[in-house]
């Protein structure tokens, strides 16, 4: 069986009929499919294989995103998680910071994000208010972060701060942050956290810079998953549709069912078109900023509107917990403003293009 039916089959057979308790944030159950994957033979496909990782290349693990992605929690149970964190820490990282890569492509720690700020904009990540100040023993940190993905059970977290980024573990979780009714965001407080110096990114002032190389491959990621849970969305609404009878007749023979399966259909094609065109410069590292505004609304939208068709198509029962459609819902509404509103997207690749047919 080819890699990419494998990590379809596991998905569907071990991450799917766990979803409720994933989103719960059973973090024992999270471990338990992971040592599965392991056994399968499946565990950080993307990642390098110095650390533990399955050695994939970007184009090659591009190919299995969306089948991984139809489940929020499908990168985490399959150890590909972290490899935005990966990635960066190889690049910019110094050797303290490097000692982390083992146990972090093992699963044996876990880390989390921080750029995101109460009272501050996130699609203007230079207002950032947090502040790092240069000590003799390294850095002084101090600010409050929110929206930070998985902060709860972080081993460390990744802080833009003052226009640097640092990676620190001493940071103190005032709340989590239920979105949409699922568990995973929390608001961290960073008060007077000394950072070694060898735990900076890069060089002073480079937090943004980096933090730009991490955003276009993390979209991209974000769309190939978006476009995986609405081809799961569709699936369904197709199933509801061919089997559903109503007055002696399927729901599949009338038109305006018909009209949301187009419409689907037609989204979804023409979102994943441009999200493999913007995945193809990602992975050759060409500038892909344009593609991936493009590409981000367009899957955004599509997973919303796939999962409220579908929805429309099952009905009340819809809208309950005996379908994954209302999950799905919720994470295709948070789409929309997650990686940047799709109104900032909307606006920068508007100008960009200006910009470039300017005569």
């Amino acid at each position: 069986m080819l890699v990419l039916e494998r990590v379809s089959a596991f998905v569907r057979e071990h991450v799917w009929p766990v979803e409720t308790v994933l989103d719960a944030g059973d973090r024992a159950e999270l471990a338990r499919i992971g040592e599965l994957a392991r056994s399968a033979g499946l565990w950080a496909l993307p990642l390098p294989r110095e650390f533990g990782g399955g050695g994939l290349g970007l184009t090659e693990y591009f190919s299995l995103a969306e089948q991984e992605g139809s489940s929020d929690h499908g990168p985490a149970a399959l150890g590909s998680a972290c490899l935005l964190d990966v990635r960066m820490f190889r690049r910019f990282g110094r050797p303290a910071v490097l000692e982390l890569l083992k146990p972090l492509v093992a699963g044996e720690i876990g880390g989390s994000y921080a750029m995101t700020e109460p009272g501050v904009a996130g699609s203007d990540p230079a207002a950032a208010r947090s502040t790092a100040v240069r000590t003799n023993d390294g850095w002084l940190l101090n600010g409050r972060k929110w929206f930070t993905s998985g902060a709860g059970n972080a081993s460390y977290v990744t802080v833009l701060a003052s226009g640097s980024l640092f990676v620190t573990t001493d940071f103190r979780v005032v709340r989590e942050i239920p979105v949409l009714g699922a568990a995973g965001q929390f608001e961290i407080a960073l008060d007077d956290v000394l950072v070694p110096h060898d735990h900076l990114l890069g060089d002073v002032g480079d937090g943004l810079r980096i933090a730009g190389t991490r955003l276009a491959l993390g979209r991209t990621l974000r769309c190939l998953r978006w476009l995986g849970m609405a081809e799961r969305a569709f699936d369904l609404m197709c199933r509801r549709a061919n089997e559903r009878q109503v007055r002696g007749s399927a729901l599949a023979d009338r038109q305006l069912v018909q009209q949301h399966v187009f419409e689907s259909l037609l989204a979804i094609r023409s979102a994943r078109a441009l999200t493999h065109q913007a995945a193809e410069l990602v992975a050759a590292e060409e500038d892909a900023r344009t593609e991936i505004g493009l590409a981000k609304v367009a899957a955004a939208r599509t997973l919303h509107q796939v999962c409220d068709a579908a929805t429309q198509v099952f009905g009340a029962e819809g809208l309950g917990p005996d379908t994954p459609l209302p999950m799905l819902a919720r994470i295709g509404r948070a789409a929309r403003i997650l990686d940047g509103a799709d109104e900032m997207h909307v606006s920068d690749t508007a100008r960009r293009v200006l910009r470039t047919r300017a005569s």
